[in-house]
């Protein structure tokens, strides 16, 4: 298994890349323990022209400017003063597309997951939801802006294709404030696996 290379990140076609993330396997290595699953679900922000991405309108702050580098780095922020949330930043610079990693199906160091979440055994929950996820993993404000080529996050590809059968596209989570942009089905996940956040069916 290799890392995605930058040109895997340049794809300007956030919805595409999106869906093309599902079955990838998403690493960190936080002080030394390294964890990993593979991504099962998804959501698509399509930078300046998307009322839910954090750079609708070309909004440039100390937040977003990550997201207008080129593709190939991370882009980690707090939700609601509780939860990391990691996204993968794509296309190219000036472009602020984001991929969010709503859930993952844990498989390495899963063990060091149950402790950082305060669990004492393996349930969906674990990695299921973007602030659940990156509390297993270990990710918060530390790994923002990070190289995903690098050693701290990464992303693998494991050879693993899923059908467009295989694939469910629905309305982001979480995004009622876009307005009618709430509603596009930029949502994608793994039909039936039971680390998807909600309901999956």
């Amino acid at each position: 298994m290799s890392k995605l290379p930058y040109s895997f990140y340049q794809n300007t076609d956030v919805n595409d890349l999106a869906v093309q993330l599902l079955g990838k396997l998403l690493f960190t290595r936080v002080n030394g323990e390294l964890t990993g699953g593979m991504i099962v679900e998804t959501e698509a922000y399509n930078g300046v022209d998307d009322k839910a991405s954090h750079a609708y309108g070309g909004r440039f702050t100390d937040r977003t400017k990550v997201m207008y580098e080129e593709g190939g780095l991370s882009y980690v922020y707090l939700c609601y003063g509780i939860h990391h949330l990691f996204n993968v930043v794509t296309a190219s610079k000036g472009t602020p597309h984001a991929v969010l990693i709503r859930g993952i199906e844990p498989f390495e160091g899963i063990d060091v997951m149950l402790r950082r979440r305060n669990m004492v055994s393996l349930k969906p929950n674990i990695t299921a939801g973007p602030g659940a996820l990156s509390k297993a993993l270990g990710i918060d404000k530390c790994l923002n802006a990070k190289d995903l080529l690098g050693d701290e996050v990464w992303i693998e590809d494991n050879g693993l294709v899923f059908n467009e059968d295989q694939i469910v596209a629905s309305a982001r989570v979480g995004v009622d404030y876009a307005e009618d942009h709430a509603l596009l089905p930029w949502r994608y996940y793994v039909k039936g696996n039971k680390f998807v956040s909600k309901p999956n069916k």
